[in-house]
């Protein structure tokens, strides 16, 4: 007997408030997307913006981004999860990012 195809699977909407994968956060710098990321979905290094240490791969951690620029590339920045909690106290470091 030969083998059907599976359906095609429809996209999901996006919730509402929501942007898919990022959700929105609005804080005293402005409008975020921010994408939660597993250490097991990270096989790079990044320099978090709030501390400039390292975040090695297999590290949990989120990506954040000005809601304006949604979809730049460029604006990315990958951020410790406690960093980005108190980047409202201490800001990012004195380094361009």
């Amino acid at each position: 007997m030969p083998r059907r195809n599976r359906p095609k699977r429809t996209a999901e909407p996006t919730p509402p408030g929501g942007h898919g994968w990022a959700r929105a956060e609005s804080a005293a710098d402005g409008e975020w997307l921010v994408r939660t990321v597993s250490g097991a979905a990270t096989t790079k290094t990044y320099r978090c913006p709030g501390c400039d240490h390292e975040i090695r791969p297999g590290t949990p951690h989120v990506v954040a981004w000005p809601a304006a620029e949604y979809g730049s590339v460029e604006d990315r920045r990958h951020w410790h999860q406690g960093c980005w909690s108190a980047r409202g106290r201490r800001g990012p470091t004195s380094r361009r990012w």
